[in-house]
C-alpha cells in the first residue's frame, strides 16, 4: 500500500504544467521527418525551415576566432556589450536615418529571447495580445505559455494580408486588448507594410492605449520597397530584430530590442535573472557582422533570384496562387486545388517528391489547411530542382 501511494505521488511530480501544453512548432517535425529520409540515403531539398544556407559574414567568424585565441569568454552586462549596443544604434542612423539612443538597445538570445523578455515586461497573465493569422506560430505559443491570451486577427487579400488600424480597433472594441504584435516583412507571407500603413496602424494602437511590438527580424530582406522601422515612428514601440536572417547567424542565437525608456531597467532585471547575459562570443561576432554587408547583399541577390525561379516555375506545377512575397525568403502558396489538408499534402510531397515544406496549419489554425510555406533561402540550383520535382509529382 505504501509503495503504491509513493508511486502515485511520483507520477504526480512528473506531470507537465498546463502552461507547457502548447502546440509543437510543426516545421521542426517536418525537419525531423526529412532527416529520417536522409539517414536512409534519400536526398531532400529543404524548403521547410527559415534558415539561410549561407554562413555568417567573414568578419564575424574572424572576430570569433580572434576572441577564442584570447582564451577567456566572460559574462557581459545583462543589457549586452556597450560596443555592440552602440553599433546597433549606429545601424539605425545608417539604414533608416533615425536616431536611437544606445541606452535603449538590449541584446537578446535571438529574437525568441526578445519575445519572452518583451512579453514579460509589457503584459500581465490574462492580458489579451493581438497577432495576425497567418503568422509566426511561436508568437501565440509563447504568449500562451506566459499566461497571456493571443487574439487572432485574420488578414485578407484586400489588405495584402497586413493588419490595418480598423481591424485592430474592431477587435479591441469587442474585448479590450493590451498589446499587438506585427511583423514586416512577415512570416510566412512575405508581406511588407508601407511606411504609411505602419504609421497608421501604430497611431491607431497608441490612440487606443494598445502597446505595440514590431518584429523586424527580416529587415534587410526587402524586395518590393525599403522596410520602415517602428523605432523611427514612435519611442513607445518595442522593436525586435536579430542577426539570424539577413546576417545568416541563426545558430549564434543573438538578437536585439529597441525598447521604450521606461522598460530598460525592468528588462535588464529579467535578463539578469533568466539568462544573466547573452553569449559573449556571439555578441563579439555580431558586432563584426556589420562589416560584412557586401557579402550579405550578394546573398540577398541570390534570394531574389530564388524568388523569381519559384514565382515563374511553380505555376507550371499548378501552384499558381501566392500571397505577397515582398520580402523575407518565403512563398506562401495556396494548395487548395489539390488538397484540403496541407499537413497531409506536405507529408506526401516529402515522401514522393523529396521536397520538404511547412504546412500552413503551423501558421494559421483558421485557413492554414489551404496553404504551404516554401522557404527559398537555399541555392538557385535547389530551387530549380524543387520546381522540377514538384511538377513531376503533381502532374
Amino acid at each position: 500500500m505504501l509503495d503504491a501511494t509513493l508511486s502515485d505521488r511520483a507520477r504526480g511530480l512528473l506531470t507537465a504544467s498546463a502552461r507547457s501544453n502548447v502546440p509543437p512548432f510543426m516545421v521542426m517535425d517536418v525537419m525531423a521527418a526529412a532527416a529520417r529520409i536522409e539517414a536512409a540515403g534519400g536526398h531532400v531539398i529543404h524548403m521547410e525551415v527559415g534558415q539561410p544556407s549561407a554562413s555568417a559574414p567573414k568578419p564575424a567568424i574572424a572576430a570569433a576566432h580572434a576572441a577564442l585565441e584570447l582564451g577567456r569568454i566572460d559574462y557581459t552586462s545583462a543589457l549586452g556589450t556597450p560596443s555592440l549596443r552602440a553599433r546597433i544604434a549606429r545601424h539605425y542612423r545608417e539604414a533608416y536615418g533615425c536616431t536611437v539612443d544606445a541606452g535603449r538597445v538590449v541584446i537578446t538570445t535571438g529574437s525568441s529571447g526578445a519575445f519572452i523578455l518583451g512579453f514579460l515586461a509589457m503584459f500581465e497573465p490574462g492580458d489579451r495580445v493581438a497577432v495576425t493569422v497567418p503568422g509566426y506560430p511561436p508568437y501565440r505559443h509563447i504568449l500562451t505559455a506566459l499566461g497571456c491570451e493571443p487574439v487572432l486577427i485574420e488578414t485578407s487579400s484586400e489588405t495584402r494580408h497586413a493588419l490595418t488600424g480598423e481591424a485592430l480597433l474592431a477587435a479591441h472594441h469587442r474585448t479590450p486588448l493590451k498589446g499587438v504584435l506585427v511583423g514586416s516583412p512577415a512570416n510566412p507571407t512575405g508581406t511588407m507594410m508601407s511606411r504609411e500603413a505602419l504609421t497608421s496602424l501604430m497611431a491607431a494602437a497608441e490612440g487606443a492605449g494598445i502597446r505595440f511590438i514590431s518584429d523586424e527580424i527580416y529587415h534587410g530582406l526587402d524586395y518590393a520597397f525599403p522596410a520602415a522601422t517602428a523605432a523611427e515612428l514612435s519611442p513607445n514601440a518595442l522593436v525586435i530584430n536579430s542577426f539570424s536572417k539577413y546576417f545568416c547567424m541563426t545558430g549564434w542565437r543573438v538578437g536585439w530590442m529597441v525598447v521604450p525608456e521606461s522598460l530598460v531597467r525592468p528588462i535588464e532585471r529579467l535578463q539578469q535573472n533568466l539568462s544573466i547575459s547573452v553569449p559573449t562570443l556571439s555578441q563579439i561576432a555580431a558586432e563584426a557582422a556589420f562589416d560584412g554587408r557586401a557579402e550579405m547583399e550578394a546573398i540577398k541577390r541570390g534570394y531574389q533570384e530564388n524568388r523569381r525561379i519559384l514565382i515563374d516555375g511553380l505555376p507550371q506545377a499548378g501552384l499558381d496562387s501566392f500571397l505577397p512575397a515582398d520580402g523575407a525568403f518565403y512563398l506562401y502558396a495556396d494548395v487548395s486545388k489539390f488538397t484540403s489538408d496541407s499537413f497531409a499534402f506536405a507529408g506526401l510531397m516529402l515522401e514522393k517528391a523529396r521536397v520538404a515544406a511547412t504546412p500552413g496549419v503551423d501558421f494559421d489554425p483558421v485557413h492554414g489547411r489551404q496553404f504551404v510555406r516554401f522557404s527559398y533561402a537555399g541555392s538557385a540550383d535547389e530551387m530549380r530542382e524543387a520546381v522540377t520535382r514538384i511538377s513531376k509529382w503533381l502532374r
